[in-house]
């Protein structure tokens, strides 16, 4: 019996298989190869536009991560690895290639003063100049056909030069003028305002050529209205340096500060970005005067994250507790009036607190100096500050923590508390001894996790606080209440002139601290669990 069924099985199988496709199955048969070959000249035609606006190792990259794709989903050689490519692909661009790019970037003095490449900052320089205002000729533009004329006024309403008829083609390179005599040709009205705006672009290509007896010379685009003569304020030398044409002081790039610098010490701004080895890590041990208020920021970053996590983790196991007894009445309303913190979004109610612990006008300083005749100064005094913090976390971090417990507390088999009370033992040998060790170890990973995002909470910060009151005569502005991701934002973007070199160090630095003290968190949570 079971072999015929058998039997019957695989002819159908068999039957099955002879299936000729069908019509949609043909018809991408028919589209693989041509749409794979549309897709690798895509491909390739990125790459070459990436490597032509010099970015040659972004293109080297980008060829890397399409050959590998084509390999993976074109060949039959890559098959086992189509369901982890994604996978592998993201992992790589989204979590390693930030962290490497982050960690470069530490090891340069990359900031707002050193923004552009060396090539780029000659170029910017060289490209200063000052217009001969005395020699400034007023110009209008004419329709002529399909093209265009310009015409230079000099010093009256009538023309003084024409140029031939010109297509005003934005053509991304010079183009040289020569300029004729205007002898009464009939010319079209001047085109107006919003004509000359369209045509700024290729107007600014153009170089005017007058006759050498008008004592003009070349003239170069300067406004929407004018064109004139130029002197530039740089002059290349063959040597890689630039001369200041106005006193003819040398300025060679000093390629360990990154800007290029005069004999006698001068600079010059912009500056470009060069390689600094080690300098912005050796600055936070080495500098006194960052060391200083890094290692309290530091300090004060583990504290916070480390008190939030314990009292967060304690209000939210007893409220659990609590709201696991039976006899309790209303249990629904608690457990839903307890729960309103985790339901509304954080930075609401950060910035509600902050109203509430104004010192002037919030409700909290109003009912304290009703009862005690005290109005803290909660932003300004550094440790009521750090208080009003741990106070604001706490409260938005226990319902997490109470939603997690009031699971766990589930799972403990109630014949435990049955044999305790048998033995006499009260609600707090209970809680000691059975329920803190059964929920606090499946409790433990998530812990750990919540203290690495405390240490990153960079919202709760910027809302409340935003890092003040400040440490005084400090190089860098920092603040009392930063944490390490937000005093990094703070030298990334705001205070300092945007270090992002220093930045990238610290947020190198705040990576491995979080990894590394997760691991031993880990490590000693397994250690008490075995």
């Amino acid at each position: 019996m079971s072999a015929d069924i058998q039997t019957q099985s695989l002819g159908a199988k068999s039957a099955y298989s002879k299936l000729p496709p069908t019509a949609l199955e043909r018809a991408m048969l028919a589209l693989r190869w041509p749409l794979t070959g549309a897709a690798m000249l895509a491909s390739l035609y990125m790459v070459f536009m990436i490597h032509a606006a010099g970015q040659t190792w972004w293109a080297v990259g980008a060829l890397s991560f399409f050959a590998a794709a084509f390999y993976v989903y074109v060949s039959n050689a890559g098959f086992a690895y189509r369901y982890l490519f994604p996978g592998i692909a993201g992992m790589l661009i989204f979590i390693a290639f930030p962290l490497i790019y982050t960690a470069q970037i530490g090891f340069t003095n990359y900031s707002s003063a050193h923004l552009l490449s060396e090539q780029r900052v000659r170029e910017y320089l060289l490209d200063q100049h000052e217009a001969v205002q005395e020699l400034v000729q007023p110009f209008t533009l004419h329709a002529a056909g399909s093209e265009f004329r310009l015409a230079l006024r000099g010093s009256d309403e009538n023309p003084a030069w024409v140029s031939p008829p010109l297509a005003l083609r934005n053509a991304g390179k010079e183009l040289t003028v020569a300029m004729e005599a205007f002898v009464n040709q009939p010319l079209q009205p001047a085109l107006g305002l919003r004509e000359l705006i369209l045509h700024r672009e290729a107007l600014m290509q153009l170089k005017l050529v007058l006759p050498a007896a008008s004592g003009l010379g070349d003239l170069r685009y300067l406004g929407l209205r004018e064109f004139g003569p130029i002197t530039r304020n740089w002059q290349a030398n063959a040597d890689g340096s630039l001369t200041r044409l106005v006193d003819g002081q040398v300025f060679g790039p000093n390629r360990e500060t990154g800007n290029f610098q005069s004999a006698n010490g001068e600079i010059q701004q912009p500056g470009f970005k060069v390689v600094v080895g080690w300098q912005n890590y050796t600055r936070m041990v080495l500098d006194a005067e960052f060391r200083g208020p890094f290692l309290a920021i530091f300090s004060w970053t583990v504290i916070f994250s480390l008190l939030t996590v314990v009292l967060a983790t304690s209000i939210g196991m007893l409220l659990a507790v609590m709201l696991n007894w039976d006899d309790l009445k209303g249990r629904t309303t608690y457990r839903t009036l307890l729960f309103l913190p985790y339901a509304v979004p954080g930075f609401i109610s950060i910035l509600v607190f902050k109203g509430l612990f104004n010192q002037n006008f919030g409700e909290i300083n109003a009912i304290l100096d009703a009862l005690f005749g005290v109005k803290p100064a909660w932003f300004a005094d550094p440790l009521l500050a750090k208080t009003m913090l741990l106070i604001v976390n706490v409260w938005l971090g226990y319902p997490y923590i109470m939603i997690l417990c009031a699971g766990l507390l589930k799972a403990i088999p109630a014949d435990l508390y049955e044999a305790s009370a048998i033995a006499g033992a009260g609600p707090l040998t209970n809680f000691f001894k059975i329920t803190a060790p059964l929920v606090i170890k499946p409790l433990a990973p998530l812990l750990v996790s919540a203290f690495a995002f405390n240490f990153n909470n960079f919202v709760l910060i910027a809302l409340l606080t935003d890092g003040r009151p400040d440490f005084l005569s400090t190089k860098i502005p920092a603040g009392q209440t930063d944490i390490l991701v937000s005093y990094t934002y703070r030298i990334a973007f705001k205070d300092s002139g945007s270090d992002f070199g220093l930045a990238a160090a610290i947020s190198t630095l705040i990576f491995f601290l979080v990894a590394a003290m997760s691991l031993i968190n880990l490590r000693l949570m397994k250690k008490a669990q075995g």
